[in-house]
């Protein structure tokens, strides 16, 4: 059976019970591959020489996508926004089910932006990045959570300096408050084909409806570091819900949002609109139980990464369990899961023809899970760049 840090390069097949092909769920399946790329999806009755034969009661499901991810294997982004540093995440994540995600580089100052934007053509090329997430700098110190104050501030042309030669080589996703940016700024950045993300923000819902006329399509975590929903001030949660441009990401751990907040998300914004994010840290995937963020001690202690103040630092979550979460703690059925952290963020990022399905034309992003939803195998396309 192929391992977690395989890649899918030449001719190959996998047979399997049962599918879930992103939309709907087939019986005993044959996917073939070539190049990286799905070639054809049949029924079992044949099996193709060497193939790879999934055990009994395996499911096999388009590869899990996280657009969200601080950290992984023990390293941290914003401490060397290096290729090595996105390698070791990617491999970190890979164990829990993820083929592509978001290395994310949280609030730091314009030496961290210029060094990503340096390493980002080597970045580009590695298998199982889709693209950067940039988590402020440009937030509200009134919502940063654990971001640092320091280094929060409004656009200049260093930033956008690095930014554009980010966005010259792969995706880029922003998140700001909209509140706390130039007018016309959102825009600037969707003309040069960046995803903005509202978060970390104090936003009215008539300023995150501006801000969605300006092109902002994303929430980031939901209801965490931001304005809530209250009866006459929607807030940027309440926009999140009524806005039927937005997709909103949201941490599925029962940490950071009570169940009862899980479940109302998912009955209001549903498997479309809504998506799993790990908001992981190093922690996962390394045995060490503490790690510093901007100097500051974070500590894991009952699955609950917290800075010396108590406040949350991220999470300690891969999103095979962020799936599993979904189905316990949401109540959603395991192919709304599995759609939540696959379709919908692929979608999001605007790859939705190429990722989180499995079919002909499709990458061969793969992800195959146990009947309990524990992650047996993954498979990824070669490397893009």
């Amino acid at each position: 059976m192929a391992m977690a840090n395989e890649r899918v390069r030449g001719v190959g097949a996998i047979v399997v019970g049962r599918l879930f092909d992103g939309v709907a769920w087939r019986g005993r399946s044959v996917v073939a591959f070539d190049g990286g790329h799905i070639v054809a999806v049949e029924g079992g009755e044949r099996l193709p020489q060497g193939a790879t034969v999934l055990p009994e009661g395996a499911i096999l499901a388009p590869g899990l996508i996280d657009i969200q991810v601080n950290g992984g294997g023990g390293v941290l982004l914003n401490d060397a926004p290096t290729a090595a540093t996105v390698a070791t995440m990617v491999a970190a994540h890979r164990a829990h089910g993820t083929c592509g995600l978001l290395p994310t580089l949280i609030t730091d100052d314009g030496e961290k932006l210029r060094t990503l934007a340096g390493a980002a053509p080597e970045i580009a090329r590695i298998g199982g990045v889709l693209g950067l997430h940039l988590e402020g700098p440009f937030i509200n110190p009134a919502r940063k959570g654990v971001h640092p104050a320091a280094h929060i501030r409004t656009p200049n042309d260093g930033d956008m300096a690095a930014i554009r030669t980010m966005a010259s080589v792969l995706a880029v996703l922003v998140t700001l408050a909209p509140e706390c940016v130039p007018e016309g700024f959102i825009a600037r950045l969707v003309g040069l084909g960046i995803i903005v993300a509202i978060g970390h923000s104090d936003a009215t819902a008539e300023q995150v409806a501006a801000a969605c006329a300006e092109g902002a399509t994303v929430v980031t975590h939901l209801y965490n570091a931001m304005s809530q929903l209250a009866g006459r001030a929607p807030g940027v949660v309440g926009a999140a819900f009524d806005d039927g441009r937005l997709t909103a990401g949201i941490i599925c751990d029962g940490l950071h949002v009570a169940p009862a907040n899980l479940r109302t998300a998912f009955r209001v914004m549903g498997r479309d609109r809504l998506m799993l994010v790990s908001d992981a840290m190093p922690s996962l995937g390394s045995s060490s139980a503490v790690f510093a963020l901007h100097g500051r001690a974070i500590t894991l202690a009952e699955g609950r990464l917290t800075a010396p103040d108590g406040t949350l630092a991220g999470a300690h979550l891969g999103m095979g369990e962020a799936v599993r979460n979904a189905v316990a703690m949401m109540g959603a059925a395991l192919e709304d899961a599995m759609i939540m952290a696959s379709r919908t963020p692929a979608r999001a990022l605007g790859i939705g023809d190429r990722y989180g399905r499995i079919a002909a034309g499709y990458a061969a992003d793969l992800v195959a899970l146990d009947a309990g939803g524990g992650v047996i195998a993954t498979w990824i396309a070669g490397a893009r760049g």
